[in-house]
This record gives C-alpha cells, sequence and structure tokens, in this order.
C-alpha cells in the first residue's frame, strides 16, 4: 500500500514519537486508514528485519552491553531497515525518532506523550519484565540458535541503550529521566512546522490538518494497547517456539542419521 503522497522508497514521511504503551497501535492503525504504509512492532518483522534494528541500536548507543561497534546509521541505513519500505514508523522506531529526523528532514513528526507516572508500570510490566528473566535468556538463545531470530536481542540492545543502562535495575533507575530527556529533545530540535503534539482521544482533525489528508468517513481507531501488545507477543512467541520445536526435532534427526551411519560404518 504505497502512500498517496508518493511512491514507497520515497523516505519517510511520518515520524510516530510516541513511546512503547503511548497508544501506538491505535496510531499505526490511524495512518494506515490515512493511507500511509505503516511499520508497527506488532506486525511480523523478518529476522532480517530484526537484525537491522539491533544494528541500529548498536549504531546508535555503542554503550549498549554486547553492542558491537559500527558506525553511525547513515540515510541509506535507515532507508534499507525502514525508509524504503514504509511511509510511516511507530514502536519500535520511537527511540530513533531524532536519528530519524536527522535523515529525513522533511518527515513530519507526531509527538504522543502519556503522563509518566501511568505510563511507566505499563511499560515496565509489558516490556521490560518480559525482557529481564531467566526464561526469556533461554529463550533468545534457542530463538538465535535454532531459528537465526535476533529479535530477543534486537529489544534488550534498544532498551539498554535508549535508557543508557547496563542492568534491568539501571533501567528503572534512569526512567524518568530518560523520559523527560526525549520529549524535551525532539521538542527543541523539530521545528514547530513539522511537529504535531497530539493527544490521543482528539479525533482525526488535528491528525489530519497537519498531514494534509481529508477526514475519513470511519471512527478514529482506538485500540486496548496493553491487551493488542500481550496477545500480539504471544502469538509470536508461539510461531516462534512452533519453529524452534520444529528445527529442533529436524536437528535431533539429523544427529540420529549421522549416529545410526557412523554406527553402521563400525559395525559392517
Amino acid at each position: 500500500m504505497a502512500s498517496s503522497d508518493g511512491e514507497s522508497g520515497d523516505g519517510l514521511k511520518v515520524i510516530h514519537a510516541g513511546l512503547f504503551r503511548m497508544g501506538t497501535w491505535s496510531m499505526a492503525k490511524a495512518y494506515r486508514i490515512l493511507d500511509f504504509k505503516t511499520f508497527h512492532g506488532l506486525d511480523e518483522p523478518t529476522r532480517k528485519d530484526w537484525c537491522l534494528l539491533e544494528e541500529a541500536a548498536e549504531a546508535t548507543w555503542p554503550s549498549a552491553p554486547e553492542a558491537r561497534p559500527r558506525p553511525p546509521f547513515t540515510r541509506s541505513d535507515w532507508d534499507e531497515i525502514w525508509g524504503n519500505e514504509y511511509d510511516a514508523v511507530c514502536d519500535t522506531a520511537a527511540p530513533f525518532t531524532l536519528e530519524l529526523f536527522k535523515a529525513y528532514p522533511d518527515a513530519k513528526v507526531v509527538l504522543v506523550q502519556r503522563d509518566y507516572d501511568t505510563w511507566w508500570p505499563s511499560f515496565q510490566t509489558e516490556v521490560i519484565d518480559k525482557l529481564f528473566t531467566p526464561f526469556f535468556d533461554l529463550s533468545i538463545f534457542l530463538a538465535w540458535h535454532l531459528v537465526g531470530y535476533r529479535a530477543g536481542h534486537a529489544m534488550r540492545k534498544l532498551v539498554f541503550g535508549f535508557f543508557d543502562a547496563k542492568t534491568k535495575e539501571e533501567i528503572g533507575a534512569h526512567g524518568r529521566e530518560t523520559y523527560d530527556r526525549f520529549f524535551r529533545e525532539i521538542r527543541a530540535t523539530v521545528p514547530p512546522e513539522r511537529l504535531l503534539e497530539y493527544k490521543m482521544g482528539s479525533g482525526w482533525e488535528p491528525l489530519c490538518g497537519f498531514l494534509g489528508k481529508d477526514v475519513p468517513d470511519a471512527p478514529f481507531p482506538f485500540s486496548n494497547d496493553q491487551k493488542a501488545h500481550s496477545e500480539g507477543v504471544e502469538a509470536k512467541q508461539r510461531k516462534l517456539y512452533l519453529a524452534m520445536s520444529r528445527n529442533a526435532v529436524l536437528g535431533v534427526m539429523g544427529l540420529a542419521a549421522v549416529g545410526a551411519s557412523w554406527w553402521g560404518f563400525f559395525w559392517n
């Protein structure tokens, strides 16, 4: 679905500067209704997408634990991960807002800010607590070695880097400071004519006026982000576990076949 403003590949037109758990799924649906091809992390990123996201996190936050040295991303790097395919980006793209705006200075930035005291518990429950458990350590190890899936590695580096942290405890300690700095720097960097501070529940008019779109004959989409996020993550986990189980079985069968051939070699 190409944007009516141009063909896909022209670069990003909309950068959604709302962090995880700030209505990003509803906003992604709204951008799609307005005919912007939109990326959201609850969709189906490929293995390559996650590898590129991990590289972006390493390039943006080289101090993140286990980050491999690499130069800062250029416009062509951002094009490869999002700009060549999408018109608008949400969710996992939001922490990169300043880097993306530098690469796409003609893009429009939509800022959604949720009150910190209500946002942080949701973010901690749905993101941090799920990324940092002993079971998750095992899951990302198996996901990488059985199916070549780097989502867990990418998300950990993104979260560590964004919060300038090296432990789960430091993420919490830096939470409020990072939140304040993120929104302050966006307001200081993005020119007023290219920035919309959108409040959830405001409907179509301010968003369409800012993006130069007609108000659609459809209600503004609303999704229970916490429920949608939990269901989306669980669905992805089921698919991943199925793929891991299948590959593990194939691996065991392969080892058994090799063992049988060697057994036959020695006994014949």
